[in-house]
């Protein structure tokens, strides 16, 4: 295969108790006497009174309503399918490389071995293609926080769901076009495109995140791993492609049509989740008519309204309370996300294997694809399914970020492995294959652990009116993090 080219696979990549040492894992029933506040603190403090006055009005259910039950994980299942569905056509398009080499370098087929005419587009496109992803990412992440109150969540996913759609027929249709005599032109149709792409897709994840938050934490936990499971599957076909396929239009357009089928039936799930009891329940306005003359607000109460997800209200949430009350967990998530885009995939794809001198498949063809981004998504995909059992340490401990302060020791680690080239740094410390193998493991299962927590626990320590926005402020973090840790990346590459 000869070098192995950096590939961007981002899996965007979501309560223990608030203050006390312990955390109690609890079954659902339990778990679902508050959405959106089932771990308190234990002090007898004004504050936690006042977070129990709030949990008892924002959760009790509305006379004759009873709480149901996610049959047969129903609303898990869908929420796992969003999760897919929103990463994976984004993980397709961005790791398609061998597709756009192939289309930017004026061949009319793949056959063809002419010198490409468009090298100054074909050497930048990863360069254009992050900053086409990244800049609309952030700006329509501010204008979905401006309209949670004034959209409602159902127009945000349904016409995110069916742009992106559209975006990706539109790619699908040009696989097998030639496209040799119009370089430039696809050049900036796919610029476009891309960026049409990464804005609704964040639109449509954040806004769906933002839903969860007002659901038992597991369906965040859900959502989150569906994630993952994109970038698996991704990672997984880049594989098999890699083995077998020998044209690669033909196998960009199996992925570009794999990509269409899951917007499809993301449209599908959205639309029966409010046909399940469970969903419906969690997705109801919450009655005004449960506060009386005996209950007050807490007065550090942000707005007394409730609203609904999907609801409708002309003001924009209050920004400050959610900052205030996320800025731990979002230092946690930044720099988590921070450290790793700082090392994936710049520096991971770039470790060789030890015996690549040896001219076996294992050490040339397949050691980038298995030991970076096989691996690194199978092992993120693990870490953020075993927050669905434990949640381990709470929102308000020192221990969390502690721990990801830790992940910072992962990236010396990675830089003393066999990365090539080396201009600066000439030692190699660790002799082995299996180094980078343990570090990368070690990675992502600390990012799918780490972050599924903080992400989670962002939408349960605001009131339940809040949740939805507090979910975008998380995915904002998320943003932010990956930008700073992409950024400097660069500048690590040239001290190596």
């Amino acid at each position: 295969m000869g070098e192995s080219r950096p590939q961007l696979l981002i899996t965007c990549p979501i309560s223990a108790s608030l203050s006390a040492p312990t955390v109690a894992i609890v079954s659902e029933d339990d778990f679902h006497q508050s959405s959106n506040s089932t771990y308190r603190t234990a002090s007898s403090s004004l504050r936690a009174d006042q977070e129990a006055l709030l949990e008892k009005l924002l959760d009790r259910p509305p006379p004759g309503l009873q709480r149901p039950k996610d049959r047969f994980s129903g609303t898990y299942i869908i929420f796992f399918g969003l999760g897919i569905g929103g990463l994976l056509p984004w993980n397709f398009f961005v790791t398609a490389q061998e597709y756009w080499i192939f289309k930017l370098s004026n061949r009319s087929s793949p056959a063809t071995v002419e010198e490409p005419k468009g090298s100054d587009i074909l050497n930048y496109f990863e360069s254009y293609l992050a900053v086409a992803s990244t800049v609309p990412s952030v700006l329509c992440l501010l204008v979905n926080f401006l309209l949670v109150n004034r959209v409602p969540i159902h127009v945000r996913v349904l016409a995110s769901l069916t742009v992106m759609l559209a975006i990706f027929v539109v790619m699908t249709m040009l696989v097998k076009v030639d496209t040799s005599s119009w370089t430039h032109s696809f050049f900036a149709v796919t610029i476009v495109c891309m960026a049409i792409l990464s804005g609704t897709s964040t639109i449509f994840n954040s806004s769906v995140f933002g839903m969860t938050g007002s659901f038992p934490m597991r369906n965040s936990q859900a959502l989150i791993s569906g994630g993952a499971m994109g970038g698996t599957l991704s990672a997984v076909a880049s594989l098999v492609d890699l083995a077998g396929a020998s044209d690669v239009t033909d196998s960009t357009l199996a992925f570009f049509l794999t990509a269409d089928v899951f917007l499809v039936l993301c449209i599908g799930l959205y639309l029966l989740l409010p046909r399940l009891d469970y969903a419906r329940y969690y997705m109801r306005p919450v009655w005004p008519a449960v506060f009386s003359g005996e209950e007050q607000l807490p007065q550090d109460f942000p707005n007394p309204p409730l609203v609904a997800p999907g609801s409708s209200n002309s003001q924009t949430p209050p920004l400050r309370p959610i900052l205030k009350k996320t800025a731990g967990l979002g230092f946690c998530i930044i720099y988590l996300l921070f450290i790793t885009s700082l090392v994936f995939p710049a520096i991971l794809s770039n470790i060789e294997s030890l015996s690549k001198g040896s001219g076996s498949p294992w050490s040339t063809k397949f050691f980038v694809p298995l030991t970076t981004f096989l691996l690194y998504n199978f092992a993120d995909l693990c870490g953020r399914q075993i927050t669905a059992w434990i949640q381990v340490p709470g929102p308000r401990s020192k221990v969390l970020p502690g721990l990801v302060l830790l992940r910072t020791c992962l990236v010396p680690l990675f830089v003393f492995c066999n990365y090539q080239p080396r201009v600066h740094l000439h030692t190699v410390v660790f002799q082995s294959d299996m180094y980078p193998v343990l570090f990368t493991s070690l990675l992502g299962l600390s990012n799918g652990y780490l972050s599924t927590l903080a992400l989670i626990y962002g939408p349960k320590i605001v009131p339940r009116e809040l949740a939805e926005a507090t979910g975008v402020v998380m995915s904002f973090y998320m943003c932010l993090g990956l930008v700073l840790g992409s950024a400097c990346s660069a500048l690590l590459v040239h001290l190596i």
